[in-house]
């Protein structure tokens, strides 16, 4: 018999889907939701629906932090999965896995924010949920290869990245690797290398 393969492909985003900038806390931008001029202000979050075993193709969530996070939005990434690791309970592999996202993400705003100690303690708390997760669900969960993102934490801790842009941009990539769920659980995703040049272009704020 056989063997299904899923194949996801993630595009790159339209600039008129991402935020005009990045929030970073202690920046010059607005916060994105308690501040009138935020980029979410006045919009509310739809709660998160559970991903249902490997049916994370299907999670509007999950793909969009996915999306946010490699075009360097750290913070949005962080409270898009957020709501989904709520929507699993805060608890068990799926869950576990989330929250090593989300703990990558905040790594992510704290490169942003030159706070080496915050870097090194977020990753270190990712690759630990990684393990976890791993250790209760399996090696491959979400389209991520677990074994792979431990040692990609890991990276991050013993040489924590640098924002290669001077502060204030709008938005920076700081990682020169990609997250890339696929579903093709014999061939889930490793930590996709890339260039790491010139920013991600925001979308522009003129009329």
């Amino acid at each position: 018999m056989t063997e299904k393969i899923l194949s996801v492909k993630i595009e790159a985003p339209a600039a008129e889907s991402l935020p005009p900038y990045a929030f970073v806390p202690g920046g010059p931008w607005p916060h994105p939701t308690s501040s009138p001029q935020g980029h979410s202000a006045g919009q509310g979050q739809e709660p998160s629906t559970p991903i249902e075993g490997e049916d994370w193709p299907s999670s509007t969530a999950y793909l969009r932090g996915v999306t946010l996070f490699n075009a360097g939005y750290y913070w949005e990434a962080h409270e898009a999965w957020e709501g989904l690791w709520h929507a699993h309970g805060r608890q068990g592999p799926t869950a576990d896995v989330l929250k090593g996202l989300i703990k990558l993400a905040a790594a992510g705003v704290k490169v942003r924010q030159r706070q080496r100690h915050g870097i090194i303690t977020h990753a270190s708390r990712a690759a630990l949920l990684f393990e976890t997760a791993r250790n209760r669900g399996g090696r491959r969960q979400l389209g991520l290869d677990l074994d792979a993102w431990i040692a990609t934490a890991g990276r991050i801790v013993a040489e924590p990245p640098e924002d290669p842009m001077p502060p204030g941009v709008p938005v920076s990539r700081v990682f020169t690797f990609l997250l890339e769920p696929r579903g093709d659980q014999a061939e889930a995703s490793t930590a996709s290398t890339t260039a790491l040049t010139t920013p991600c272009e925001p979308p522009s704020t003129n009329p």
